[in-house]
């Protein structure tokens, strides 16, 4: 599990870096899909699900 969380922190900081840059190359997506990969492992990943279903769910029960 320790060593999960620090690859995911690694990715998560590569990631950042990439996106303040400015320039996201294919590299610097396959990074971005790194992540995820390494994020849907962790124990984190239903509680992002959890958040992403809500928000999705907010934004769909909005009438312009």
């Amino acid at each position: 599990m320790a060593i999960s969380i620090s690859v995911v922190l690694l990715l998560l900081i590569l990631a950042v870096v990439f996106m303040r840059n400015g320039a996201l190359k294919l590299s610097h997506a396959a990074i971005c899909v790194l992540l995820g990969f390494s994020m849907a492992s962790t124990s984190l990943a239903p509680t992002i699900h959890n958040g992403l279903t809500a928000t999705a769910d907010i934004v769909s029960s909005l009438k312009p």
